[in-house]
């Protein structure tokens, strides 16, 4: 967690001085309304490239702009904890949205998200069948959402990390929950379809980005609650990622899984990449104890009806654990990780 020490003389006039500038200003709000590439961003200012760099160095050195790789590509995002980002956000909430300049990206913005969006959607397209024929062998989407909402409370929280986001399902489903999110997926098709659902919804306060999930580039207990949703079933030894999600977790944070009970669906490791046929509650819930999680809640979720034999059919499994530690009174008064 960053520190709320008080900013000197010099680091407020550094950031005041960063943020000073209107190319740097309108910068900061365009990453105010999601992640950005600088080339995405050279096509909403109209700047060359090599000047769109500089003042995203200015503002990366002050503190206030952070830059992630994925892949060949260079993503830019706004700075959103501690009093620098406290600073930056009086200044756009202090600017008039129908200043002509910041009127002007915002509708370029539009055109760039656009673009982006047309693009998941051809990608969605062409695998939607396949995804479909799965989504018919269990349970619907919607209960397997209101299970994980129960799960959750309605409590807000600071922190949400998603391992292997795919789409970012779980970043709209629970944005109303937490202050922040991150989600984590190796594959930059599905990170577009995830930005872009993200820009439809007009969710600003979660990003994603590339990586891989048995070696974040996260600092660790720093989430109150780690999802991975549908993911451990295409990794071949899922413990190392269980592991990796609890040192992320802050004392007292919440690991939520969800995946299938055991099955004999071997056509799944053929055409949709299954490593694995569904996991036992005992054996999930061994690995979340080795992990030194304590097991509070499983569910199964059978499906209604199933594929055509009701053997066929897929049971939805969902696991709560929560790290045991407590956090040492007045640590950290302003995270709440309990359920309502």
């Amino acid at each position: 967690m960053l520190s709320q020490s008080p900013l000197s003389l010099d680091q407020c006039v550094e950031v005041l001085k960063a943020a000073g500038e209107p190319t740097r200003l309108r910068l900061i709000a365009l990453l105010n309304q999601g992640d950005l590439t600088v080339s995405e961003m050279t096509e909403v200012l109209g700047q060359s490239q090599p000047r769109i760099s500089r003042h995203l160095k200015l503002l990366g050195e002050a503190g206030l702009v952070e830059r992630y790789q994925e892949g060949a590509w260079a993503y830019f995002r706004l700075a959103r904890d501690g009093l620098r980002a406290r600073l930056t956000d009086e200044a756009l909430a202090a600017a008039s949205p129908s200043d002509p300049h910041l009127a002007r990206d915002a509708e370029r913005l539009k055109t760039v998200k656009q673009a982006r969006a047309s693009r998941a959607e051809a990608y969605f397209a062409a695998n939607a069948a396949s995804w479909n024929d799965l989504r018919r062998l269990h349970v619907s989407d919607e209960r397997v959402e209101a299970e994980i909402l129960k799960l959750i409370g309605r409590t807000p929280f600071d922190g949400l990390l998603d391992l292997g986001t795919g789409t970012g399902r779980m970043l709209e489903l629970l944005a109303d929950r937490y202050r922040r999110a991150i989600g984590i997926d190796s594959s930059r098709d599905m990170l577009a379809i995830a930005r872009a659902q993200l820009d439809e919804a007009g969710i600003t306060h979660a990003s994603v980005r590339q990586g891989d999930i048995f070696n974040l580039p996260l600092d660790r207990e720093s989430f109150d609650v780690v999802t991975i949703h549908q993911v451990l079933h295409f990794l071949h030894d899922p413990l190392p990622a269980i592991t990796e999600a609890a040192r992320m977790l802050r004392p007292g944070g919440r690991v939520i899984i969800v995946d299938f009970a055991p099955h004999h669906h071997e056509e799944l490791r053929l055409d949709h990449a299954h490593a694995r046929l569904g996991f036992s509650q005992a054996q999930v819930g061994e690995w979340l104890e080795q992990c030194g999680l304590e097991v509070d809640q499983i569910i199964d979720l059978p499906s209604e009806t199933g594929a055509d034999n009701a053997s066929d059919a897929l049971t939805v499994s969902l696991w709560l654990a929560r790290d045991p530690r407590l956090l040492i009174a007045g640590d950290d008064t302003s995270q709440n990780t309990g359920t309502a």
